[in-house]
């Protein structure tokens, strides 16, 4: 059964690939800024959740994907959205409700999705249940002949939801090209891991559905990047769903409202000395990669492009009331129409070349035909072809003569053979 362990692969990255790390971590972490100060004005609509500590996991991971792979974030991957191409203007509008948000103001926070290019499925509260989700998302880009990896994260605590194994199940019995991304944070709300569940590592839970997994450096974007790159590459190779449970810290409460008192002084003093941004920029640094003047280059254009958004984003109007009765129910291709992108020949999966035959088969028990075709036994082993079949002898203990085989009965009506 495959166990957990770290990537072996070295990180191959350019120069500019090492940058686009730094410069998403950064913009990850500076519109979040821009949006706690929007918040303290009373500008957010709902809550604000950060990610504080965490950048290093939702870059990391989505920059290993590749455009036509899709992703489904949580609330705390705005850095996902931003590599996958969503501009901060679209996340400043969404948190503020506006009218020219993804979501003309209708939802809140990160609640918003783009089906058609970017390959988004917008979170769902209910935790976990995006996990069913993105192996249903992987299924379809394998039948359609698409050769897509489907991606989504869950945090600590949500890995205790019954929907998180029934997905990971699914997955796994369907082999589906699913790269599940762990982020345990230490804390569910308040609740520390440890007094959730009794694993010091929760990549162990791959274990029970025989999936691979991996435990990474969640404060390390290389580390992180480089072991996502490895199981996106083994999920599309056709080597079934992988669990990567990334290692880190929240450094902020649950929300806004939460001051997070309950975290001992100690170990957020830790976890602030292991900052993924600064250690990144060492990182850069000492390897010549980044220098002063780059800096202060990416830094202007950061600002340049969040001062531009955000004053978008503040003049924008808030939705018209008439807006209310609209989108409430979808009412055909008016509202959209979504239709499936072949990239193989449908024949390929209809008769006659389809390869798949309507029976179902149990080792040792036979075959029957499904309940379509009118004849689907209540027993396993109740078929005609089981009652006739050939098997060798039981007696003589002896090796039976060249070629000799004995026919005897299968068990009767009910009996399961032992």
């Amino acid at each position: 059964m495959p166990g957990s362990k770290t990537s072996q692969k070295k990180a191959a990255l350019s120069r500019r690939e090492y940058l686009d790390l730094y410069y998403y971590m950064r913009l990850n972490r500076e519109v979040e800024e821009t949006m706690t100060r929007l918040f303290r004005q009373n500008k957010i609509v709902g809550g604000l959740y950060s990610s504080l500590g965490q950048e290093a996991i939702s870059v990391g991971t989505a920059y290993a994907l590749e455009k036509r792979d899709w992703l489904a974030p949580m609330i705390r991957n705005i850095g996902a959205l931003l590599v996958k191409g969503v501009p901060p203007r679209d996340i400043f509008t969404q948190h503020m409700a506006k009218y020219t948000s993804p979501t003309r103001g209708k939802d809140g926070t990160s609640h918003f999705g783009d089906l058609d290019n970017l390959h988004i499925i917008s979170p769902i509260s209910m935790l976990g249940d995006l996990i069913p989700v993105m192996t249903g998302v992987a299924m379809a880009g394998r039948y359609l002949g698409q050769k897509i990896v489907a991606m989504t994260w869950i945090g600590d605590g949500g890995s205790s939801t019954g929907v998180f194994h029934e997905g990971l199940n699914l997955a796994a019995s369907q082999n589906a090209a699913l790269v599940l991304v762990l982020e345990n944070n230490q804390w569910a709300y308040s609740t520390p891991v440890a007094r959730q569940v009794p694993l010091e590592n929760l990549a162990d839970r791959a274990k029970a559905y025989g999936i691979r997994s991996y435990i990474v450096d969640g404060n390390d974007v290389v580390e992180v990047y480089t072991t996502a790159k490895e199981a996106v590459e083994r999920a599309r190779a056709g080597e079934g769903p992988i669990l990567i449970e990334a290692k880190t810290f929240r450094r902020r409460g649950h929300a806004q409202h939460d001051p997070a008192d309950y975290v001992p002084p100690q170990q957020r003093a830790y976890w602030e000395k292991r900052d993924p941004i600064a250690q990144y920029e060492k990182f850069l640094l000492e390897r010549g990669w980044l220098d002063r003047k780059g800096r202060e280059e990416m830094e202007e254009k950061l600002n340049a492009l969040l001062e531009r958004d955000r004053e978008f984003a503040e003049n924008s109007p808030l939705p018209p009331a008439e807006l209310a009765s609209e989108g409430v129910y979808c009412t055909g291709p008016e509202c959209h129409d979504l239709q499936p992108r072949w990239e193989r020949p449908i024949d390929e999966l209809l008769p006659p070349k389809c390869s798949v035959q309507p029976v179902w088969a149990v080792p040792g028990f036979g075959r029957g035909r499904s309940s379509g075709s009118g004849r689907a036994p209540l027993h396993f082993g109740d078929t005609p072809e089981n009652r006739e079949k050939v098997v060798p002898a039981a007696e003589p203990t002896g090796p039976p003569e060249k070629g000799k085989t004995v026919s005897r009965k299968a068990p009767g009506r009910g009996k399961v053979p032992r």
